[in-house]
């Protein structure tokens, strides 16, 4: 069977963890072997988050005043060749003998494409609100509260809707020779056509779990797995009513029910993968990924 499966940040840095290599090391090492679980036994891509990591280039870069800033969608292709380096890495362990690459991803989005206006993808480190505010009086970013109680925030920053994968059918061709195949990190480098039809970056960082989706979908994989640092999809998240969804109908599930930047593109990644394909999708904890893929854990969205 042909598995896609979508990675958070989470599996690189838990949340409270300082950004250093060793600890991303360390997290994804324990990560490979869940992921080895199902790619040992079908055809996988992985796409993996980059938003920790993206924003911790950005202000890397912005640190060194004789050079400008470097644009998001450099960024974006550092952060796909470094993360994606560290998961080789750790997968290979777990995995001797197998072909694994990874492959700088560009996604197509539309210029005018209303998300540009309103920035909802957190990326970078978290901050207290006191410590946001002053970041954007300093250096004109858009922050948001990032988690149900509001007491962290992050920079915020567009994120279009991904509109084609530049290197669709090279992953196709890789994941047929049977390659496990690494690519679209953070949904990929958001790219426009520019006035030749070339493509051209573009000041964005698309959601993953959306580029997973399209990815998906134009692969005709069967399965898709959004894997992530909880159990599943809750109703009412961060209340003392909150509950664990098992199982649900993609048409049941309203995804402007859902925080916009975190579990909303999810919920619209796995609702729409669903209704395309007529097969089921499953959120839930990275962790427990071979117990999703038999329905054991997580949460099914079914068609």
């Amino acid at each position: 069977m042909r598995v896609l499966v979508a990675i958070g940040g989470n599996a690189l840095l838990k949340r409270g963890e300082t950004l250093g290599i060793g600890n991303q090391r360390r997290n994804m090492s324990d990560a490979a072997l869940a992921l080895a679980a199902i790619a040992n036994e079908h055809r996988t891509i992985l796409v993996h988050g980059n938003g920790p990591q993206v924003g911790l280039l950005a202000l890397e870069a912005g640190a060194y005043k004789d050079a400008p800033p470097y644009p998001l969608d450099v960024l974006g292709a550092e952060s796909q060749g470094m993360i994606g380096y560290v998961i080789e890495e750790a997968l290979r362990r777990v995995m001797p003998g197998s072909e694994i690459v990874t492959l700088l991803t560009q996604t197509m989005v539309d210029p005018d494409d209303p998300a540009f206006a309103t920035p909802s993808k957190p990326i970078g480190p978290l901050y207290d609100e006191a410590t946001a505010k002053a970041l954007v009086a300093e250096r004109g970013w858009s922050v948001a509260p990032d988690g149900p109680n509001g007491k962290v925030w992050r920079r915020v920053i567009a994120s279009p809707a991904p509109r084609a994968i530049v290197e669709l059918e090279t992953i196709r061709r890789l994941m047929e020779g049977g390659c496990l195949v690494v690519c679209a990190g953070g949904g990929g480098i958001p790219v426009r056509a520019g006035a030749d039809g070339a493509p051209e970056g573009v000041e964005a960082v698309i959601d993953k779990d959306l580029a997973a989706c399209l990815l998906a979908i134009e692969l005709g994989v069967e399965r898709l797995l959004i894997l992530t640092d909880v159990e599943g999809v809750y109703t009412d998240w961060g209340k003392p009513s909150q509950r664990l969804l098992k199982s649900v109908s993609a048409r049941d599930l309203d995804p402007a029910s859902f925080a916009a930047g975190s579990m909303r593109p999810k919920i619209e990644a796995v609702r729409r993968f669903a209704l395309e394909t007529g097969h089921p999708a499953f959120i839930g904890r990275l962790d427990d990924a071979v117990s999703i893929m038999a329905g054991e854990a997580g949460t099914r969205v079914s068609p």
